[in-house]
């Protein structure tokens, strides 16, 4: 796109902005650190220009003093002095400006004219695509949201802040408290809030547990606390269940009418007063489910912005982590896979600035292990990868005794109807289990 454009205009540019910049910076090699997270060397649209700033940045990377002779010998060093138009264009740069003093403002046209090229070639590169009856529609939809946010997003991440400015800020956040005095967003369990203090912005959070321990029960729960109680608008990835399913399962646990009921239809004149009654906060809540199975990392965080950038969602959901389509590299292996996942998923959780719960499978190794205790969850269950526990600042593990037999526990307590919520590793507080309790026809979870 930078030769030539298949409707017959100039691609956008600024050539005379670039030798402003070039010259700027070798009048005072000072200038550099003011631009160098503004522009890299594809910023450049004229060739010779990309040439001299990679050998200005090659300078700044050894070190070396940067100024119009040394910048002539790394460009001969690297074999394209004569290229970019010898020592004469060069010396010819430092004639362009008198000082740096707008240096900045001109490199912020420059990265703009860059990404509308880059806009104006992503955008040809999916018109070509869409016209070859071979290529997956669907992928190619994934790939060009993910390009394209590439393409106009803030190349330069995030600003430096002054300690003063940055106390300040923490200052105000500490004057604000969410319902019951939580920094995060509730979970919907007391004991469970005073663990965890709520949910909290950035963190990724991992529920893992063996089937039918109720880990999508658990997740609803908290993500209807969230949006119901909290006001905390909620998106839930489901890569299971269909938005059907989820749905019958939130008005099941609100209303208080019996999943099986639902399931099959048999609902009574009482059970349909007992909907109606209770299911109002729901209705009224914010919760948005997107249910694409097998959706990958890619397509997930360009959607998962959307969510953010449309309904200011504070929490996001998914169900469940090893659902999800990785890297499409076929040389890789799942635990390869599974970690590309894990760390796509803490990349959101930072990006958005808000908690993203995943569910987990974990190993069936635990299954041989002897004993109320040995059916605990450890962290080395957790199913194909190590990076999971790496990259989660939260690991919980849902686990029933009663599901495998147990009626008491090693104090001689009853253990019907308990699950406990086990923290293996929480990295910002102490790691302590939380007793909750299940009703199975509701599938909803409960303080104990």
């Amino acid at each position: 796109m930078r030769n030539s454009n298949q409707i017959g205009k100039l691609p956008p540019q600024a050539p005379d902005l670039e030798e402003c910049v070039l010259g700027a910076i070798l009048l005072e090699s000072s200038a550099l650190a003011r631009v160098s997270d503004l522009l890299k060397p594809d910023s450049f649209y004229v060739p010779s220009h990309r040439r001299i700033y990679a050998a200005i940045c090659a300078l700044f990377a050894k070190s070396s003093a940067i100024d119009m002779m040394t910048v002539v010998a790394e460009l001969r060093y690297q074999g394209t002095l004569e290229e970019v138009g010898g020592p004469f264009f060069i010396t010819g740069l430092m004639g362009r400006v008198a000082n740096s003093a707008n240096i900045v403002d001109h490199a912020k046209i420059i990265e703009q004219k860059f990404i509308q090229r880059e806009m104006i070639r992503v955008c040809s590169e999916t018109i070509t695509s869409a016209y070859d009856d071979t290529t997956d529609v669907f992928e190619l939809v994934e790939k060009h949201q993910g390009d394209v946010y590439n393409s106009v997003k803030s190349t330069y991440g995030r600003n430096d802040i002054h300690i003063s400015d940055a106390v300040k800020g923490r200052l105000y956040e500490y004057q604000k408290q969410s319902l019951e005095g939580l920094t995060g967003v509730g979970t919907g369990f007391t004991e469970l809030n005073r663990l965890t203090n709520g949910w909290q912005n950035t963190d990724l959070i991992i529920i893992a547990a063996r089937p039918a321990m109720g880990k999508t029960a658990f997740v609803l729960e908290t993500a209807k606390a969230a949006a119901i109680l909290h006001k905390v608008p909620v998106g839930i990835f489901s890569l299971e269940m269909s938005q059907e399913q989820l749905t019958d399962r939130m008005i099941s646990s609100e209303s208080g009418v019996f999943q099986d009921k639902i399931k099959k239809r048999r609902l009574e004149e009482y059970d349909w007063m007992q909907i109606h009654n209770k299911i109002g906060p729901l209705v009224d809540s914010n919760i948005y489910i997107d249910d694409t199975p097998g959706i990958s990392i890619t397509a997930m965080r360009s959607k998962a912005i959307r969510m953010k950038e449309r309904y200011g969602i504070g929490l996001l959901v998914v169900d469940y982590l090893q659902l999800m389509a990785g890297t499409k590299d076929k040389r890789g292996n799942r635990e390869q896979e599974i970690g590309t996942i894990s760390r796509g998923l803490k990349i959101i959780a930072k990006e958005l600035g808000i908690p993203v719960i995943a569910l987990s499978q974990l190993s069936r190794a635990l299954e041989s292990r002897p004993g109320i205790n040995g059916k605990r969850p450890l962290l080395s269950d957790l199913r194909e990868s190590g990076s999971i526990e790496q990259d989660a600042d939260q690991v919980a593990f849902l686990y029933r005794p009663e599901y495998y037999g147990y009626t008491e526990d090693e104090y001689g307590e009853s253990t019907a109807g308990i699950v406990e919520v086990i923290f293996g590793k929480n990295r910002n507080g102490i790691c302590d289990t939380v007793p909750l309790r299940f009703n199975g026809a509701l599938m909803k979870f409960m303080d104990l």
